[in-house]
């Protein structure tokens, strides 16, 4: 009973581990894939927000204070686990993060915070358009200047 036991478990323990090994090198790497999310929801949110500032979208209030609210709610969550090693541009193709934010972690953190700061204060203004559109280019800033160091261009 203990060696059919024994056999099963073995069984099943490769089974897995074949299916994540397969899953790994036929699909998107979780990090990448949980920092792309992450982003996609940082461009969702701005989104929003930019149409107002432009005039392209009518102001709502309580639209902008939501899509303000999780902008800065995303700038304060931990990401350590998106930036994992051997997922760069050079490692993997589909992502554009360059390797030099691996080079310069504690510039990257900086930009990181300058985005969570921007963000803090569009959550403070984005009771009235006037406030959206003083405060979302600070926060466009933030994002373009990480993006600009560490994001490799359009093809």
């Amino acid at each position: 009973m203990t060696f059919n036991r024994n056999l099963i478990l073995g069984a099943v323990a490769a089974v897995m581990a074949g299916s994540v090994a397969f899953a790994a090198s036929h699909g998107e790497n979780p990090a990448v894939k949980a920092r792309k999310a992450h982003m996609q929801l940082y461009a969702h949110n701005l989104g929003i927000l930019g149409g107002m500032a432009k005039g392209t979208a009518e102001f709502n209030a309580d639209a902008a204070q939501a899509a303000a609210n999780n902008l800065a709610s995303l700038s304060t969550l931990n990401q350590m686990s998106y930036w994992a090693a051997d997922t760069s541009s050079m490692d993997l193709e589909n992502t554009r993060t360059l390797p030099a934010l691996w080079d310069n972690i504690p510039d990257a953190m900086a930009k990181g915070q300058a985005l969570a700061e921007a963000a803090s204060a569009m959550q403070a203004a984005a009771g009235s358009l006037e406030g959206v559109q003083a405060s979302i280019g600070a926060v466009g800033g933030a994002c373009g200047a990480c993006h600009k160091a560490y994001r490799q261009p359009d093809s």
